[in-house]
C-alpha cells in the first residue's frame, strides 16, 4: 500500500503558544468535571485586554520559572487556555492542574480528558458556540426561541395535567445521577416529595437501583476505601476495568507508586488486555482475559482454591462474619429485610454462616459443579493454571507468616453484565479474604460518574406495580413503563436516554411512536394552544417531553422534546459534591452561563413553583446546599458538619468549604470537642477517634463507619447459584459466525462525547468515529482488515415487554419470560471502523460504548438482571459484516488504528 506524504499531514494544527496568566489574575478552586477522581485544578482569570503574565516567578500568577523542567506540574498548555465572559467582559482563562494539591492528583497530574478541560468552557469563537442559550418550544416540527415563562407555563400546566388526570406516575423524570448536590436534589425533591412519582431513574439505570447489589446483602459500601489504600495493597484484583483508560490519575498517582515499589501485583479480569493490562504482565501481575458474563464462576473457583489451601483469613471469619443466628436475626438491614427480600425467603442465597454443614457457605460452595478450576477455566475460556495463581497471589500468606493484604477494584465491565451474581461472588471472595476496613485491604467500586447525588425525598418503591414472588416489589423499570404507554409527560435532564439504555433501537421506537407519530402536534405559536395540543397527546396515549441539558442532543433534544430548556454547568456556577473516596469540594463558578442558560436548580426552582409546590424560594445554590445538608446524615457523603461549622464561623456553607480548596474534607464528616474529623476509610473497626459517646450536635455516626453495613455489622456471606444466570447467558452466547460484542470506556473520550469526540479539534482527529477490535482470526474469517467499515447487527436482541407481576421464583429468570411471551426479539445494527488486534479475546469484539451516532447499545439486551433491575449492557452477541473501506485505512492523517495494548 502507497501513502502519499499529504495523508499523513494532521488534519488539526494546535496552537503553539498561550500566554501566561499575570500575578494578579483572579485564582479560583475547582476539580475537573469528568470522570470519579475528580482531580483539583485552579483556574487564572484576567481581563483579556490587561497585561499578560512573564516567564519568571514574580511575573506570574504560578509562581513558576517557565520553561518547566521535565515532570514539573504547572504546565500551561494551548488545551488548558481558552477565553470567557466574566460579569460581561472577555477575560482570558487558564484552567490548569493544581500543581500544589496534596491530595487525590498530588503534585498537579491530569489524564487527557481533564487536562482539555478548559475547551469545555462556552466560548462562542469555538465549536462550544452550539450551547443552548435560549428556551425553545417545537412548532411546526421546528424547535423555535421563546422566553423562560413561556416555556415553563408549558412545562408545569402539562405536567399537571398528566398527574391529575392519569396519575403521579405518568409523569417521569429521567436524570442525571452524579450532576453536583445542589442540582440532584433539586431534581428529587421536585419528583419523590413534591409528586412523590416513582416514574424516576438514573442516567444509567432502568430503574431506582444500587449498581452493587450483591455487596448491599453482604455488607459492604461502594465507596469505602481512600486512594492511599491502592498503594498500600500487596495485591490488587481490578475486575471490568483499567483505570489507566478511564481513572488515569487514580492509576498514574496511587496504583503505580505500590507497582513501582515492587510492593503491589496486580490482577486484572477483561476479556480485552488494554495498556494497563500490558503494564500489569510484566511487572509480576496477572490478566484473566475471561469470556464476557463468566467472572462468577471464576471468582467462585478462586474462593475454592482459597479453602482448599487454607489461606482464608480464620480470624477474620470468626470476628467479623456473621454465623448462623447473626444471620438469622433480620433485625434492621438484615438479609430477611431488604428491598428483595423475597431471594432470600426461598433460600436461593442466604445460608447459615462460613461452615458447618451443608446449609453453611463453604459446604454449598464446595457443592458446586461450576466452582470446581477446570470447569470455571472451560466456561471462562482461560487456562486452569491462571485460577490457581489469582488465588495464590490474593491469599497465600508471606513467607513470614504475614496475611497478603489484598484489595478488591470493580467497575462497570463486572457489574453490568451477570450484576448480582458478580457481586455478590466477588463480595464473598472478600470476606473469606478479610478485606475491608483495613489500610490496603478494601473494597470499593472505582466508578464512573463523580458522586454528586443527593436525594430530596424518598423514593416511593411501594407505588411501583412490578410485584415479584413473595412480599416485595421492584423498582419501576423507567423503560418498560414507558415503552407500555404509561409515561405521558417525560423530564429528561442531562442525559443521552435513548443511546445510553440497553435495545436502544426498541426504545427509540417507542418514544417515537408516543411523541412525533402522535397525531396531536403543536402547530401554533399560542402558548394555550400549545398546553391544549399536548394535553390531547397526553390523553390520547402519547406523550409530552422536556429536555434539559447544555447542548441540543440528538435524538432525544432535536428530534422528540416537546420543549428545550438550556441549563448551566461546570463553571457558570457554584457547585459541590464528592470524589470516588468521597472526598467533597466546591467548584467555584469563573465565567457567566451563556445567553439564557439556568443552573438545573434554578430551573426546577421555577418550574415547580408554577406547578403550585411550596418549598424552592432558594436564592442560590448555597441555599440549595445548605438545604440538602441535613438530608446526607447518615450516608457515606455525610456532608452536614460543613454547614454546622460555616454557622459557627459566621459565614455561606459554600465560602467554608471553598476555604478548604483542592484537598475539600473526606467523609463522612463528624464533629467532636467543636471540631470536624474527616473519614479516610469506611468500615474502619480499628479506627480510635470516635469516641463510645459520639459526635456532637448535628452530625451522626452511623454504622458504616465501624463496622459493616449490616444488622449485626458483620459481612453476610450469600450463595451466588451459576444456574440463575445460566438460562440468559445460553441465549446470548454467540451462534453460527457472531461474535460477542462488548464495549467500554477508552482514554481519551468522557462519556457520550459531548465535549471530547463533538467539540475538540485533537480527539475528533483521534476518534472520528466509532471503532471495533476484532482478533486477527476473527477478522481473517470474514475477510476484514483494519480500517474497514462494518456493520455490526442482531436479529435477536431480547427486549422485555409487560410484564410486572411475579407469582412463582421462575417467573422472573429468563427461561420463565421467554415461556409466558414476555420476550420479544427486536433487530439492532450499528456501524464502526475495524481495528484488528491480538489484544481483545478471539471470539469477542469490543466497541466504544457511547458513540452517539453509531451506538453500540442498538445490540445491548434490554432484559435487567431479575434480582436487581440493572440493565447487562457488557452482554451482547452479533454478525459483523464488511461494507466498505473507511477513509482511514489509506490515510493516516485521523484515526490510527494501532492496537492499544503498549507499554
Amino acid at each position: 500500500m502507497s501513502t502519499k506524504a499529504s495523508d499523513s499531514k494532521p488534519s488539526f494544527t494546535p496552537q503553539d503558544q498561550v500566554p501566561l496568566p499575570p500575578p494578579d489574575a483572579d485564582v479560583i478552586t475547582t476539580c475537573c468535571d469528568y470522570c470519579i477522581v475528580a482531580c483539583g485544578y485552579k483556574v487564572y482569570r484576567w481581563p483579556a485586554d490587561g497585561p499578560n503574565g512573564g516567564p519568571k516567578r514574580k511575573e506570574n500568577a504560578l509562581g513558576l520559572n517557565f520553561p518547566l523542567r521535565p515532570g514539573q506540574g504547572g504546565w500551561v498548555g494551548p488545551n488548558q487556555f481558552t477565553q470567557a465572559n466574566w460579569n460581561g467582559k472577555l477575560h482570558n482563562i487558564a484552567v490548569v492542574p493544581d500543581h500544589k494539591a496534596r491530595a487525590v492528583n498530588v503534585g498537579g497530574g491530569h489524564s487527557i480528558r481533564g487536562g482539555c478541560i478548559a475547551q469545555k468552557v462556552y466560548n462562542p469563537n469555538k465549536s462550544t458556540k452550539d450551547r443552548l442559550q435560549q428556551p425553545m418550544v417545537r412548532i411546526n416540527g421546528k424547535l423555535t426561541p421563546v422566553s423562560w415563562d413561556f416555556a415553563l407555563d408549558i412545562a408545569a400546566e402539562v405536567g399537571k395535567h398528566a398527574i391529575r388526570k392519569h396519575g403521579e406516575s405518568s409523569w417521569a423524570m429521567k436524570y442525571f445521577s452524579y450532576q453536583y448536590f445542589e442540582n440532584t436534589y433539586a431534581l428529587t425533591k421536585l419528583a419523590f416529595k413534591s409528586i412523590n412519582s416513582v416514574a424516576v431513574s438514573h442516567h444509567d439505570h432502568p430503574s431506582f437501583v444500587n449498581s452493587v447489589p450483591g455487596w448491599v446483602d453482604i455488607g459492604y459500601d461502594i465507596f469505602g476505601a481512600s486512594y492511599e489504600d491502592f498503594a498500600k495493597a500487596d495485591c490488587l484484583l481490578i475486575a471490568g476495568t483499567d483505570p489507566f483508560e478511564s481513572k488515569t490519575v487514580v492509576w498514574n498517582t496511587w496504583i503505580l507508586k505500590g507497582i513501582s515499589g515492587n510492593k503491589t501485583k496486580v490482577i486484572m479480569i477483561n476479556p480485552r488486555k488494554t495498556a494497563g493490562a500490558a503494564y500489569v504482565e510484566q511487572h509480576g501481575g496477572l490478566h484473566l482475559d475471561v469470556n464476557p458474563g463468566s467472572d462468577t464462576v471464576v471468582h467462585m473457583a478462586i474462593a475454592r482454591v482459597i479453602i482448599e489451601f487454607g489461606w482464608h483469613d480464620s480470624d477474620f471469619i470468626r470476628d467479623h462474619v456473621a454465623n448462623q443466628w447473626e444471620t438469622d436475626s433480620g433485625f434492621g438491614q438484615g438479609t430477611r429485610n431488604t428491598p428483595w427480600q423475597w431471594r432470600t425467603t426461598w433460600g436461593k442465597f442466604q445460608v447459615k454462616g462460613f461452615e458447618g454443614s451443608e446449609k453453611h457457605w463453604k459446604e454449598w460452595l464446595l457443592s458446586q459443579e461450576e466452582s470446581k478450576p477446570e470447569v470455571a477455566a472451560k466456561i471462562a475460556g482461560i487456562h486452569v493454571d491462571k485460577i490457581y495463581q489469582a488465588a495464590e497471589m490474593m491469599g497465600k500468606p508471606k513467607a513470614n507468616g504475614q496475611r497478603t493484604k489484598t484489595s478488591i477494584l470493580i467497575e462497570k465491565g463486572h457489574y453490568w453484565s451477570n450484576n448480582y451474581l458478580n457481586t455478590a461472588s466477588i463480595g464473598n471472595l472478600g470476606a473469606i479474604l478479610g478485606i475491608g476496613g483495613r489500610p490496603g485491604q478494601v473494597m470499593t467500586r472505582l466508578g464512573g460518574h463523580q458522586r454528586g447525588g443527593q436525594n430530596g425525598g424518598k423514593y416511593p418503591r411501594w407505588k411501583s406495580p412490578y410485584k415479584v414472588p413473595g412480599r416485595r416489589r421492584h423498582a419501576l423499570d423507567l423503560d418498560r413503563w414507558l415503552q407500555d404507554g404509561h409515561v405521558r409527560f417525560a423530564y429528561v435532564v442531562g442525559t443521552t436516554w435513548i443511546q445510553a439504555m440497553a435495545g436502544s433501537h426498541a426504545l427509540e421506537e417507542s418514544i417515537k411512536r408516543y411523541t412525533t407519530d402522535n397525531p396531536h402536534q403543536v402547530t401554533s405559536s399560542d402558548k394555550q394552544a400549545i398546553i391544549d395540543t399536548l394535553k390531547k397527546r397526553v390523553d390520547s396515549g402519547g406523550m409530552a417531553i422536556v429536555n434539559q441539558d447544555i447542548y441540543l442532543r440528538d435524538p432525544i433534544g432535536a428530534k422528540y422534546a416537546d420543549v428545550v430548556l438550556p441549563a448551566a454547568t461546570w463553571g457558570e456556577e457554584d457547585f459541590a459534591r464528592a470524589n470516588g473516596e468521597r472526598r467533597v469540594r466546591l467548584y467555584g463558578k469563573f465565567y457567566d452561563a451563556p445567553g439564557d442558560a439556568l443552573p438545573d436548580w434554578k430551573i426546577v426552582s421555577m418550574l415547580a413553583k408554577k406547578m403550585g409546590y411550596m418549598g424552592y424560594d432558594w436564592k442560590d445554590s448555597n441555599e440549595v446546599f445548605t438545604e440538602s445538608c441535613r438530608f446526607s446524615r447518615g450516608g457515606r457523603k455525610d456532608y452536614n458538619a460543613i454547614k454546622v461549622m460555616a454557622k459557627k464561623q459566621g459565614v455561606k456553607a459554600h465560602e467554608y468549604l471553598r476555604s478548604k480548596g483542592t484537598t475539600g474534607l473526606q467523609a463522612p464528616l463528624l464533629m467532636f470537642d467543636g471540631r470536624l474529623v474527616q473519614t479516610k476509610r469506611l468500615h474502619d473497626y480499628n479506627r480510635k477517634d470516635i469516641p463510645d459517646t459520639g459526635p456532637e450536635g448535628l452530625t451522626v455516626t452511623n454504622k458504616r463507619l465501624l463496622a459493616f453495613k449490616t444488622q449485626t455489622g458483620k459481612l453476610n456471606l450469600v450463595k451466588t447459584p451459576w444456574n440463575l444466570w445460566s438460562d440468559f447467558y445460553e441465549y446470548m452466547q454467540p451462534r453460527g459466525d457472531e461474535l460477542w460484542v462488548t464495549n467500554g470506556r477508552i482514554n481519551e473520550i468522557w462519556q457520550s462525547g459531548f465535549d471530547d469526540q463533538e467539540r475538540r479539534e485533537y480527539i475528533r482527529q483521534r476518534w472520528p468515529e466509532n471503532f471495533i477490535e476484532m482478533h486477527p482470526e476473527d477478522a481473517s474469517a470474514r475477510g476484514i482488515e483494519s480500517g474497514d467499515r462494518v456493520k455490526v447487527w442482531s436479529d435477536r436482541v431480547p427486549v422485555v415487554t409487560s410484564n410486572n407481576l411475579g407469582v412463582k421464583s421462575g417467573d422472573m429468570w429468563f427461561s420463565g419470560l421467554m415461556k409466558d411471551g414476555h420476550i420479544m426479539q427486536d433487530h439492532g445494527e450499528f456501524d464502526a471502523v475495524v481495528i484488528v488486534t491480538p489484544a481483545i479475546k478471539q471470539g469477542v469484539a469490543f466497541t466504544e460504548f457511547l458513540t452517539m451516532k453509531q451506538a453500540g447499545n442498538n445490540i445491548t439486551p434490554r432484559v435487567p438482571d431479575p434480582v436487581s433491575q440493572n440493565y447487562r449492557f457488557k452482554i451482547a452477541s452479533g454478525k459483523i459484516e464488511k461494507i466498505g473501506e473507511s477513509p482511514y485505512k489509506h490515510s493516516f492523517s485521523q484515526m490510527s488504528l494501532k492496537r492499544r495494548d503498549i507499554v
